[in-house]
């Protein structure tokens, strides 16, 4: 497996005044509602510089894909920007993937954020460079919709304060589907995605981690299919524990013979055998709570908690 770094470190934290850059390096962003997300931004006291080609549109990509590589290069490379924050998903990271200069982003390290198609430049910058990334809601699928639950907002404090998080049951109900505790570096995301790096130079790497996962809008037998496909590679059982996260709509559709989603999802993570906890509100849904990809955390299940070191650091940067 190519390019795994041992050695994480965090980036900065945020100050008000800083300047974040917004970006589309998968498909285009509504605009509306990308209106609406920059006003939160301003909100928060930051300054936005937006990427070139984060109003393009090639079919169902934000532009050419050297237009959306170049435009994750130059905020990287751009000093005064402080967090590169994608403005949606879609579909188009895993093309672009390929062209990223990961010493560019090793000599530049900041924040990065988003999730969904996300999910596979996420696990392409932390494996290369090592460098704490965020699983969090986007400016136009989350922030810039009529009616935003406050937990989704506050998620973005994360990146201000030095500030360990702990996920409870006060946030989402858990359930324990395998007794355990278990410690490691948190990585995952997007389950299709996950799945779409696997025999590529960007294979997640899940040895001694704690795994995530989760998606929308995929029938039971898909979701089967993407964990049977994970189980084989050996992900499952590589994982030092697992976390079940939100699977919305994934239902079947006009199936009356179809497993549902809990019988596929209990036939996998429980013969997996590692702690694993089901529930949480990370993806696409609502509240939608950011997770540091690359922190440390551990996890409980007698007492349905997973504690998670912060994700930025307020001094220099740091493992």
């Amino acid at each position: 497996m190519k390019g795994v770094f041992s050695l994480n470190y965090k980036p900065k934290a945020l100050n008000k005044g800083d300047t974040v850059g917004v970006i589309a390096p998968a498909s285009p962003p509504d605009p509306k509602k990308l209106d609406t997300a920059l006003l939160f931004l301003e909100e928060l006291g930051l300054q936005v510089k937006l990427g070139k080609a984060l109003k393009n549109q090639h079919g169902y990509l934000a532009g050419q894909d050297d237009e959306r590589l170049a435009d994750l290069h130059e905020m990287f490379r751009d000093d005064e920007v402080k967090a590169v924050l994608c403005a949606c998903g879609g579909f188009g990271t895993g093309r672009i993937a390929a062209g990223i200069d990961f010493s560019l982003i090793r000599k530049h390290p900041k924040i990065f954020w988003g999730y969904s198609d996300i999910t596979f430049l996420h696990t392409a910058i932390h494996q290369n460079t090592g460098l704490v990334t965020f699983h969090g809601p986007m400016l136009s699928t989350d922030i810039g919709l009529d009616d935003v639950h406050p937990l989704t907002k506050a998620s973005y404090k994360q990146l201000f304060q030095e500030t360990e998080f702990t996920y409870t049951e006060e946030l989402s109900p858990l359930t324990a589907l395998v007794p355990g505790k278990e410690e490691g570096e948190l990585v995952g995301g997007n389950l299709s995605l996950l799945t779409s790096t696997l025999g590529t130079p960007f294979e997640i790497d899940t040895r001694g981690k704690l795994l995530f996962i989760e998606d929308i809008d995929e029938e039971p037998y898909q979701i089967d299919r993407m964990l049977n496909q994970l189980k084989m590679a050996g992900k499952l059982t590589d994982a030092a524990g697992i976390l079940v996260c939100d699977f919305h709509n994934c239902v079947p559709v006009k199936r009356e013979k179809s497993l549902s989603l809990e019988q596929v999802l209990e036939d996998y993570i429980i013969s997996a055998g590692r702690p694993a906890l089901r529930g949480f509100k990370i993806g696409h849904c609502s509240p939608s709570i950011a997770v540091p990809i690359g922190a440390k955390a551990a996890m409980n299940t007698a007492e349905k908690t997973v504690v998670i070191e912060a994700g930025v650091s307020e001094g220099a940067l740091k493992t």
